[in-house]
Order: structure tokens, then C-alpha cells, then sequence
């Protein structure tokens, strides 16, 4: 994919995104978001030893809507460090135990795309996989900082990397 190409769907994953928070913004939508609604801006990612050159600047858009102290359900897209679009969705949990102050730790599992998953994958070309990654989120009033671990892809010759998003809460 051209990076031309690449822009345009970034910019259609924001107007997706931007609507979608709007939406919730709505009365009904508070409530089922009442814990918070948050923007994620992805900034970029550190590659643990990798073995070849990853772009580290990773743009893109999330949102994470919190049911509650402990409960999310998450969507975004970004570009990936493999200069691929990527989408990802799931649910975060944060448990009660495991919040100090302004920094909690947290886990996501859903799924995401744009990735080579081999056997693992879904859809075309098996790029559609599993995730499930430590978060350590920082956060104070209405901004904050997710600094995400994301395990390797073998099959992609992705090593451990961590992934650094900033968040506005509204």
C-alpha cells in the first residue's frame, strides 16, 4: 500500500473515530460510559533488540469507553510499525487492586489487524490476530499516557515492543 493510500484510510479511521465520540456523547451513551470516555492519540512504539528497521512513529486515533472503575471496551486504528494500517478492538480490564494514585495497570485483549499471523490469523492473508498486552496507564484529571507492551509476532519478525498513546478525557 502507497502511503498516499495510507492517509486516506487514516483520515477515514478519523472521521470514523471522531463521529463515534460524538455519538457518545450523547445522554444515552454517558450512561453506558460511565466511568469516562477517553481519546487515545497513538504516538509512536520502541522495538525491544529488533533484528530489522521498524518505523517508530505510529499515528493514529482510539477510544476507550470505561463501564465502569474497572471495565473498557476499546476501538482505534493506527499505522503500524510494519508501515501498515492497523485496527484494532476489545475490552480492558484495570482492577481495583492494581490502582496507585494517578497510575493503574491494566490488560487488553481483543483482536487486531494488519499483522502477518500465519496459522494463527483470520481473514485475507491471515492478517487479522489475537492480542492480549500489559498497560500501564498514567493519568491525571482529564490527560494521560498508556505506555502498552505488545508481545512479539514471530511470524512478522516483530520482537517485544512497547506502544505509546496519549489520552483526553471528555
Amino acid at each position: 500500500m502507497h502511503l498516499r493510500h495510507l492517509g486516506a484510510s487514516v483520515r477515514r479511521a478519523l472521521v470514523a473515530l471522531v463521529t463515534a465520540v460524538a455519538a457518545t456523547s450523547s445522554a444515552h451513551a454517558a450512561d453506558w460510559c460511565g466511568g469516562g470516555v477517553w481519546v487515545d492519540a497513538m504516538l509512536g512504539s520502541y522495538h525491544i533488540h529488533p533484528d530489522k528497521d521498524f518505523e517508530q512513529f505510529n499515528p493514529g486515533l482510539g477510544v476507550e469507553c470505561w463501564l465502569n472503575n474497572q471495565w473498557a471496551v476499546t476501538a482505534g486504528g493506527f499505522r503500524n510499525s510494519l508501515r501498515r494500517p492497523s485496527y484494532y478492538g476489545g475490552g480492558v480490564w484495570a482492577p481495583e487492586f492494581a490502582h496507585w494514585g494517578f497510575v493503574r495497570l491494566a490488560v487488553i485483549g481483543g483482536i487486531i489487524s494488519g499483522y502477518n499471523y500465519g496459522d494463527w490469523g483470520l481473514g485475507r492473508n491471515h492478517t487479522i490476530g489475537p492480542v492480549a498486552a500489559p498497560i500501564l496507564m498514567v493519568d491525571y484529571k482529564r490527560v494521560g499516557a498508556n505506555f502498552i507492551v505488545i508481545p512479539p509476532i514471530p511470524s512478522d519478525d516483530l520482537p517485544f515492543t512497547v506502544g505509546f498513546q496519549l489520552k483526553f478525557k471528555f
